[in-house]
């Protein structure tokens, strides 16, 4: 469909000679004799860019820009005057006008103007289309306790200075929460600059964070800025800081004593104005004890502490939660909008997701993929193989509440006899507690999906919802040593 121009102007010879020459062009024209004309007919066609005279019978140009933007923000208007001032062109750039010209304008000049008032519109529409793509991707979504109780930490923290230490396992939305404080604060407008420390090897996390001068170090061409110079003026995200090494972390309680950096390799110093929020999904203070982690930096980081609670103790927000991920995903993919019936949504709240809202997110996503019935039932997770690897009758697991180990996964035990044993209150005493029998489940968990991939990490990371980082960590801390690496 061809751009609609709006021509308002009480001279009928101008009104026809630019319909002619933008017709030419390919625009679809309307144009008006007066400001009221002007502004009943762009209510009526919403035209893509106005073209307006400054003096009009009745409502002048400038009242018509401002009733034009009023109605419309993101038209583009052209003011045009063959008795302009500099004090006119100010006032029209003042209440919203995009550009200024004199007559008698020549054909070049107008068709610039209009193409260039285009490309800004369209550019707007660009912007606002990837705000509400971050935005639905960001958005923190549930009404249980735990997440009010957050929201209400975020309202409270969000406008101050203090830090924030955000804790809580794997995929349970930490970055969400990192995100709302930065926009509760008064760094809204500033850059929100995220660093995944447990993504960077050590001997980089250095030049990374602080950036580096040219010659640094072997391939450091050019001087660059880092993650602190980067983030000035806004929030800085540090996020898995508990996999930060203590050479960084000296660096690091530094830059948050003094405002004060160095580039790796530089001697100068730069002042600094951020904001540090900072996760981990470790136990700080255990690392704190056992050495791994500085006591002085952790004090430092730990002013507001905030915990993510897991997805499985807040089962209320799954369906909430599963509803949203699947709007926002058939929407960015263009996909016909499709709803999870009350069998699907009952069947998802059954299940641990030990993975959080991210495993949720991918097993949304391979719905939104492969059913193609306008509702999604419980039978389509179970034929999509949602809540038993290899296909497990997810309906048919989850309606056991007493099964969850059984409805999980539907994998086997560590010693590969048959399914993870059913947990009930004894057994979480005879395991050690909750913390134990949790830390023994997700050890089985592991072990089975690593079996059921063949020992493939890839693979079984997939099965489990997890990011290879991630299941790689879970490895090490259980001693599984027998898997291997794989390709996607």
């Amino acid at each position: 469909m061809s751009p609609r121009v709006l021509i308002v102007d009480d001279e009928r010879n101008i009104r026809r000679t630019f319909t002619m020459v933008l017709a030419a062009e390919g625009y679809t024209v309307d144009s008006a004799e007066s400001g009221e004309d002007g502004l009943a007919r762009s209510q009526a066609g919403r035209p893509d860019v106005a073209v307006v005279d400054v003096r009009l019978p009745g409502m002048d140009g400038l009242d018509l820009l401002r009733r034009l933007r009023e109605h419309d923000p993101e038209l583009p208007v052209i003011m045009i005057s063959g008795h302009g001032t500099i004090a006119t062109a100010v006032e029209a750039t003042r209440r919203g006008a995009f550009d200024f010209i004199e007559k008698p304008l020549s054909k070049e000049r107008l068709l610039v103007a209009i193409r260039n008032a285009l490309d800004r519109r369209d550019l707007g529409r660009e912007v606002r289309a990837l705000r509400d793509k971050v935005g639905r991707r960001t958005v923190m979504v549930g009404e249980s306790p735990p997440l009010q109780a957050i929201r209400e930490q975020i309202r409270r923290v969000g406008p101050s200075a203090a830090r924030v230490l955000i804790t809580g396992e794997s995929g349970t939305g930490k970055e969400l929460v990192a995100r709302a404080v930065h926009e509760a604060g008064e760094r809204r407008a500033g850059p929100f600059v995220k660093v995944n420390c447990a993504a960077i090897p050590e001997e980089l996390i250095e030049s990374e964070l602080f950036g580096a001068v040219k010659g640094a170090y072997t391939g450091s061409t050019q001087t660059r800025d880092g993650k602190f110079l980067q983030a000035d003026g806004g929030t800085l995200f540090l996020d898995e800081i508990g996999d930060m090494s203590l050479k960084a972390q000296a660096k690091v309680l530094r830059a948050l004593q003094e405002g004060e950096i160095e580039r790796v390799g530089g001697n100068e110093t730069l002042k600094v104005d951020v904001r540090v929020v900072a996760a981990t999904n470790k136990d700080l203070a255990a690392e704190v004890a056992a050495g791994r982690f500085r006591e002085d930096l952790y004090f430092r980081l730990n002013v507001v502490p905030v915990h993510v609670p897991p997805l499985r103790e807040r089962p209320g927000d799954i369906a909430l939660l599963a509803e949203h991920l699947l709007a926002a995903y058939l929407d960015e993919n263009g996909l016909p909008q499709r709803s999870l019936d009350d069998g699907a949504l009952l069947a998802l709240q059954r299940l641990p997701w030990p993975g959080n809202i991210r495993e949720l997110g991918n097993a949304v996503e391979r719905l939104a993929i492969l059913t193609t019935g306008a509702t999604i039932t419980a039978a389509d997770l179970a034929a999509c193989g949602i809540g038993g690897i290899g296909g497990g009758d997810a309906a048919a697991a989850t309606a056991r509440p007493g099964a969850a180990g059984a409805g999980s996964l539907g994998v086997g035990a560590a010693g590969g006899s048959g399914p993870v044993p059913a947990w009930d209150l004894a057994a979480v005493r005879r395991a050690g507690g909750l913390a134990a029998a949790r830390q023994r489940f997700e050890k089985d968990l592991v072990e089975a999906a690593l079996r059921e991939a063949d020992g493939n990490v890839s693979g079984a990371a997939r099965l489990l919802g997890l990011d290879r980082t991630n299941l790689h960590k879970k490895i090490q801390a259980y001693g599984l040593g027998h898997a291997r690496e794989g390709g996607e």
